[in-house]
């Protein structure tokens, strides 16, 4: 009897799903077991929308001393801040949360100077910063200013046609601004012909676009302030001769750069790359999307970048100074040197046949420890611009560089992109059709089905 009953057709099948049931209980308690030892995400959106940017992943993995993020808010409300501090806290095992109702602890939040709900302060070492904002840009940035400490400033020459960092139209440079200041840097405008010299406060000089010639003792300041270990870069366009916007040689300050070995030459590079086409660019716009070795650009590799109007240049290390070319056109890039008229012919024999040099970075040797110059020039200014910086990584370009200038390389990363819009807009009839269709066509269909399977097996 026995015998039979564990032979019986219900026995194997209740002892199967006996052995199926255990094993899921089991597969389900393993998984809660290491989903709740080891916290790992992966995320899937297109643009990393849910993860921490290379910048901010390079800055807490590098930390040297332990970081506390003490996050300041109402016991109920803990949960809008765990996902992101969580984040951090899985970069480092240097990086410690703390929760902090300040209702129940008034006098930790009067020490922290906390007037507001959510708000996160970061301490390293003896230092703290407050967040700005609860999301990654503001407390990476306030890790930022407790590892850097001192004011970094990026001052802007004017007085010559530059591009402005108060200027929010398609040439101006308040894009770039407002980039600087995600990594904590302050920015300001500067003259060098009422008091030829560079402000003590400077860390960095940009030359951005001048479309006048420098006077002698503007170049003089800026020749002075690199040979003395000073930091600048050098955004120097074509002298293009077109209508009435014409573009001055500045060959006082040209001279100076080839005296360090960089030569900027007088032409403009057409840039033929049908990859560039396809991204909707013209061919006054040089798609760059391979890279020499510098830390500049070396995270930039898979990221395209587009230069327009772009001039060439050709470098050459001396006896003061080490030149690294950045990136070049691509092979299917020609330089004209007839700046003067719109029209191009491409089967001018003048022209010259690419790749060429865009961009190069160069250290000058003081002579004195410590105290290295820096410089970085690229034959275009427009890149820049408030109508370019947004393509693809021109942004990070711009800031990588002014980062190596600097010397904040431990932030030359690739930063956060901006969330993508990927909402649907429908006219009315289109959101109509939509209705009918979820609401009464998919259910219709497996109506129909279901019938039609049931008269079959009738």
């Amino acid at each position: 009897m026995a015998a039979r009953w564990l032979r019986a057709r219900q026995t194997k099948y209740a002892a199967y799903a006996f052995v199926y049931v255990i094993v899921v209980l089991a597969a389900v308690v393993v998984f809660n077991v290491l989903a709740n030892r080891y916290d790992k995400s992966y995320d899937t959106t297109s643009n990393k929308r849910y993860s921490l940017s290379e910048q901010t992943a390079k800055i807490v993995k590098n930390l040297k001393q332990d970081a506390t993020i003490t996050y300041f808010n109402q016991s109920t409300r803990f949960h809008d801040g765990k996902d992101l501090l969580d984040e951090y806290a899985n970069l480092s095992p240097r990086v410690r949360i703390d929760y902090v109702d300040p209702d129940k602890s008034p006098q930790l939040a009067r020490e922290d100077g906390i007037r507001d709900y959510g708000t996160a302060v970061v301490r390293i070492g003896e230092k703290k910063e407050t967040a700005k904002s609860m999301d990654e840009e503001g407390i990476t940035g306030a890790f930022i200013r407790d590892l850097k400490g001192n004011t970094r400033t990026v001052c802007f020459v004017t007085g010559s046609g530059e591009h402005q960092i108060d200027d929010t139209d398609r040439d101006g440079l308040s894009q770039f601004k407002d980039l600087l200041a995600k990594d904590e840097y302050q920015s300001k405008s500067i003259g060098l012909l009422q008091k030829a010299e560079v402000p003590d406060d400077c860390t960095t000089l940009v030359v951005a676009g001048p479309t006048h010639a420098y006077e002698q003792p503007e170049v003089d300041a800026i020749k002075n302030y690199v040979e003395g270990g000073g930091r600048a870069l050098f955004l120097l366009d074509p002298p293009l001769q077109i209508g009435s916007s014409s573009i001055s040689d500045n060959d006082a300050l040209t001279s100076v750069l080839q005296g360090w070995g960089v030569t900027l030459d007088k032409d403009l590079v057409i840039d033929f790359n049908p990859i560039g086409q396809l991204a909707g660019l013209g061919p006054q716009v040089a798609l760059v999307t391979q890279y020499a070795s510098q830390p500049i650009v070396n995270d930039l590799k898979g990221t395209a970048v587009g230069i327009p109007l772009a001039r060439s240049l050709e470098i050459k290390d001396t006896d003061k100074t080490t030149i690294q070319k950045l990136f070049d056109s691509s092979d299917s890039s020609l330089a004209t040197s007839n700046l003067s008229s719109p029209d191009i012919s491409i089967r001018d024999p003048k022209n010259k046949k690419g790749p060429f040099t865009l961009a190069a970075a160069g250290s000058y040797s003081t002579g004195k420890p410590n105290s290295q110059g820096r410089f970085a020039v690229v034959g275009s200014s427009t890149w820049v611009a408030n109508r370019f910086l947004g393509f693809n990584g021109n942004g990070d370009l711009a800031l990588n560089t002014v980062n190596w200038l600097s010397s904040d390389e431990d932030l030359i990363s690739i930063r956060p992109k901006p969330e993508d819009d990927r909402r649907i807009t429908m006219t009315r009839a289109q959101l109509n059709r939509v209705r009918l269709t979820s609401q009464f066509g998919f259910p219709l269909v497996v109506i129909v089905a279901g019938v039609a399977v049931w008269w079959k097996r009738r």
